[in-house]
């Protein structure tokens, strides 16, 4: 059988729309649900509440006390190559020099 590409602009055909019914069909594995077995579902959390719980999605990370401030810098290139030369981390090392620097 050869898989033909449906799109969703559009309209699906009577022919398309039975051949995608065949191919539901002849899936062993995940055969179409039943009325009586949709009328029967019930919500994850009220099934499994304990896998629901941790499922649910962090608000994110923790807010930092002192966030950083994004800034355009124009460096003569040596300089920077001199900090990219030792390492991936090279932007923390630079501003580590800089705070030293300032202070």
């Amino acid at each position: 059988m050869t898989l033909k590409k449906f799109s969703a602009k559009r309209p699906l055909t009577d022919d398309e729309e039975a051949e995608i019914q065949r191919m539901i069909a002849s899936d062993p594995n995940n055969p179409e649900l039943t009325d009586e077995q949709i009328a029967g579902l019930r919500p994850l959390a009220e099934v499994l509440p304990a896998l629901a719980e941790s499922a649910k999605r962090s608000p994110g990370r923790p807010k930092l006390d002192k966030t950083l401030e994004a800034v355009t810098l124009r460096l003569d290139p040596t300089v920077v190559e001199h900090f990219r030369a030792q390492g991936a981390d090279w932007r923390k090392r630079m501003a580590r020099v800089l705070s030293k620097a300032a202070f």
